[in-house]
């Protein structure tokens, strides 16, 4: 009798180790999982969940509002291990919100257990947010890189374009709000110089134009001196300025869905178009 007693206590014991070991081993990261490049986690946190792939997330972005974007997006579950100091919601918010601005993201809406910023970062432009669960014991960290719009045209491919459309949309990339052009874009600026030098007798108007976002009035200004800025580059390359002109449009000649985020890519465009 007494041997099965010492039995079943030595089984229980075994069984509470096994149950520890059990939990020690699931606060250990999600197989392939990592921290995002940009920010790391909180102390005393694992990785519960964690994917990656080319998809789309409904960011809060108001009251009442959302915005779907698209892209590269990498989504991260996190969880306090047990025993670990608990942390607040405002605590886990305010921490990635001073990292963010030191990063200089901005911040586009903020609840009790929630928070959104948009990150700019050369021609690339990164949605972040962080959702607070179970009053700190879990929290989210949510990433979309939309890939910025590049487009590589020869000088050939222009001048087939314009003798047979008569124009081309070139999707040259600003930051938003600004009309300074980017190094990156001095590539394609060249070959609209090399356009110009090479076909002595063509005359080309540079039209700029915007998504819907913001004021029309705002926006037609902000195309105008894109174009200008355009035009201002590809004269300081040897084209004699009497052979440019510039316009901007704004919104008013749209050619693509502006309740899309890929529509409104597709509107934020630079045309050359032949006079």
């Amino acid at each position: 009798m007494k041997t099965r007693k010492l039995i079943v206590f030595i089984t229980a014991v075994l069984l509470v180790f096994a149950g520890a070991a059990v939990v020690r081993a699931q606060e250990t990261d999600v197989e392939g999982s990592k921290d995002h490049p940009l920010l790391s986690r909180m102390k005393n946190y694992y990785i519960t969940d964690y994917l990656s792939r080319y998809d789309q997330n409904e960011f809060t972005i108001g009251e009442s509002e959302t915005k779907v974007i698209e892209g590269d997006r990498t989504l991260i579950d996190y969880r306090l291990k047990d025993g670990s100091p608990q942390v607040s919601p405002l605590q886990i918010r305010r921490n990635y919100g001073n990292a963010l601005k030191t990063l200089g993201a901005t911040l586009i809406y903020e609840s009790d257990a929630y928070a959104c910023w948009k990150l700019v970062r050369g021609s690339q432009e990164i949605w972040i947010d962080v959702q607070v669960n179970n009053d700190g014991w879990n929290y989210s960290l949510n990433f979309v890189q939309i890939a910025a719009m590049v487009q590589e045209v020869s000088a050939n491919e222009m001048l087939d374009a314009l003798n047979k459309d008569g124009f081309i949309a070139l999707y040259i990339n600003f930051d938003t709000g600004k009309y300074d052009l980017k190094p990156e874009m001095q590539g394609t600026i060249d070959q609209i110089v090399a356009l110009l030098k090479n076909n002595g007798d063509l005359r080309v108007s540079i039209e700029g134009h915007t998504d819907n976002v913001g004021q029309p009035a705002d926006n037609k200004t902000l195309s105008e001196q894109r174009a200008k800025s355009v035009m201002d580059a590809v004269v300081k390359g040897g084209v004699d300025a009497s052979r440019i002109s510039a316009v901007g449009w704004g919104q008013e000649k749209s050619i693509a869905d502006n309740r899309s985020e890929a529509g409104r890519a597709k509107n934020r465009r630079v045309e050359i178009v032949k006079k």
